[in-house]
């Protein structure tokens, strides 16, 4: 469900966050004058005039704004801009950097660690930013279960925390983990969260400006409309340089486009191959494709439950068989799905770990591998008792021909694209498919009613979050409540595996743990990844003079592991106007499971966290 490319930049879900980042494919045929025409364009938030304003189009909306709730990309997105991390990524190599934290320093068994917070440093409203403040945070999501709603899998291994003074934060751990170093959860004001009373209603939408110590501060938000930041001065690696930063949401992509080729707008992010090819060339656009952090994905409803054991859904009682997911594997020709809709912007799927985290990259061996091979998977589906009626249609249990309900998001023509491969494909081994696109698919996924669904997760450098929402732990406690499960997984071996390599200090031998723990996920069936999408964006030389890319080398700027992209930008001295004023405007595009139709071109969508919408 997610496309939760969720965290900070990480993850997200199918209707965001499962991005669903994030979602991602792009089926687009021919650029035709839609591009130039622009159609429904969303309200824009005023901006004063002479102000230099970075624009960002997103084509997802914000599920939250609370840093306990969100899980899309888009709002992890902008959580990291308002909020530091105890430690950062270098956006040169993603190694781990100094946040709040300026030093850390583990225990001899490594069940305590110390972290040395930042010194001077303050809160937006001029409080002082202290150690008290992340242990605040840290044991609020210890203690409640409604504010370890997006980031509880961090602190399940926390035994307690304390802060014996202002600039000394110590983290006692139940066993060794190998992610304190990694901890990707925003820290938050102690003395203004502390009077929230309900965290699974409070969105942090309501009073401006929101107190953060990011580069940014929240100063306005409509829903679906914007969202507006401003430099915060007393951010302590400087502020900014542009004067406000807008996150303006637009449903349809050909808008967003025809923005960037105006000047209203200087970024667009999930270009179709269409776009990019068209856009090459044009005088002050310069076109970034570079090797993506997400996977495109099919996820298969294992019987949804909760950890109390009930059951609940309606997912076909067939995809519970090993044999039948697998099958449905073997008829999915990864190939043509890069070829037809990336147009080879993207890699063909294996495991669940994009090849650009080379550390964790892990593909199955010649013998494990469920590669393309429809006359295999035939004969699977009638090993396991799933045979063909006289017209030809496989029958479940019930006597009734299989049809299963694949849930896509309706502004996503990668979605849509693949689906009608998969009903062509599936059709030759006598199973129906119907899509059901809608612009919500995340309720629909939460209460388990569904067959299959498309997902996709950005990944961060250290992968432990997306492997944990796959644990029995990750599940709903209740069948009436939300746990951080993408879709219901809960098998004692990958617990087992997923354990031991959290456990587990040593690199290499972590990394040989993750693969393993990947290996398993891959031989369930439960999660097909199709394709790795390459970020496919552009942006206006004319309106931005420098960015910073994630990587350095073949990096992207939209969706980064930090706030590196929009804090580093710098204006130029001169450029069309964005948002009504004489500043420079940027558009950052579609966002986990957006969607950019272009004439007859698709225009790429991403997925944070994939939920059911993409949990980034």
């Amino acid at each position: 469900m997610s496309t939760q490319d969720q965290h900070g930049s990480g993850r997200s879900r199918p209707d965001s966050h499962r991005t669903r980042t994030p979602r991602l494919l792009a089926a687009a045929l021919t650029l035709t004058a839609a591009l130039a025409t622009p159609l429904t364009a969303p309200q824009q938030a005023e901006a004063k005039p002479g102000d230099k304003v970075l624009t960002v189009a997103v084509a997802q909306s914000v599920d939250s704004l609370s840093p306990f709730l969100a899980t899309r990309l888009v709002s992890t997105s902008i959580n990291r801009l308002m909020y530091e991390y105890l430690t950062d990524y270098d956006p040169k190599d993603a190694h781990t950097i100094p946040g709040l934290a300026t030093r850390w320093t583990p225990s001899a068994d490594k069940l305590t660690w110390t972290y040395t917070i930042r010194s001077g440093t303050e809160w937006s409203d001029g409080e002082k930013v202290t150690a008290e403040d992340a242990a605040w945070t840290f044991d609020k999501m210890m203690s409640d279960e409604k504010a370890a709603t997006a980031n509880g899998s961090f602190v399940a291994n926390f035994r307690k925390v304390t802060a014996p003074s202002a600039t000394r934060l110590v983290v006692e751990l139940k066993k060794p983990q190998a992610t304190m170093t990694a901890l990707d959860v925003p820290i938050v004001p102690k003395h203004i969260w502390e009077h929230v009373e309900d965290f699974s209603k409070f969105n942090n939408d309501k009073s401006f400006p929101v107190v953060g110590n990011g580069p940014f501060v929240l100063t306005d938000y409509k829903p679906d409309s914007y969202v507006r930041l401003k430099p915060n001065k007393r951010f302590w690696r400087g502020a900014p340089k542009f004067d406000e930063l807008v996150f303006k949401y637009y449903k349809d992509g050909d808008a967003a486009v025809a923005a960037l080729q105006k000047g209203e707008v200087s970024f667009v992010s999930g270009l179709t191959p269409a776009q990019s090819s068209a856009l090459r060339g044009q005088k002050d656009i310069r076109v970034n494709d570079s090797p993506g952090r997400r996977f495109y994905a099919i996820a298969t409803n294992p019987g949804a439950r909760s950890r109390d054991g009930q059951r609940f859904g309606d997912g076909h009682e067939s995809l519970l068989d090993q044999k039948v997911r697998q099958a449905l594997f073997m008829a999915v020709d990864r190939k043509t799905i890069v070829d037809k809709v990336f147009q080879g912007h993207a890699v063909e799927g294996a495991g669940y770990i994009p090849p650009r985290f080379t550390t964790y990259f892990w593909k199955p061996s010649a013998g494990q591998e469920l590669a393309y091979d429809p006359a295999k998977a035939a004969q699977l589906l009638d090993e396991a008792g799933y045979r063909r009626n006289g017209d030809g249609k496989r029958v479940g249990k019930d006597g009734k021909p299989i049809d299963y309900r694949l849930l896509c998001h309706s502004t996503d023509p990668n979605d849509k694209a693949v689906g009608q491969y998969l009903k062509e494909w599936w059709g030759k081994l006598g199973i129906g498919v119907r899509l059901d696109c809608l612009d919500n698919v995340t309720d629909p996924w939460l209460a388990g009613k569904y067959d299959l669904a498309f997902d996709g997760w950005s990944v961060n450098p250290d992968p432990d979050f997306v492997l944990s929402i796959h644990t029995c732990a990750a599940l709903p406690s209740t069948p009436r409540s939300t746990g951080a499960t993408d879709d219901f997984i809960c098998d004692k071996t990958y617990d087992e595996l997923y354990a031991r390599q959290l456990a587990e200090y040593d690199p290499g031998r972590r990394a040989a743990l993750v693969k393993q723990v990947e290996s398993r996920l891959y031989d369930l069936g439960y999660m097909n990844v199709m394709a790795y999408p390459n970020a496919v964006e552009a942006y206006r030389t004319d309106q931005i003079t420098s960015i910073t890319t994630m990587p350095e080398k073949s990096g992207n700027l939209y969706g980064q592991d930090g706030y590196w992209s929009w804090w580093s930008a710098v204006p130029a001295d001169s450029g069309g106007s964005a948002g009504g004023s004489s500043s420079t405007g940027v558009v950052l595009g579609i966002v986990a499971g957006v969607v950019v139709l272009v004439g007859a071109g698709v225009f790429f969508a991403v997925r944070r966290r994939a939920t059911a919408e993409d949990r980034e």
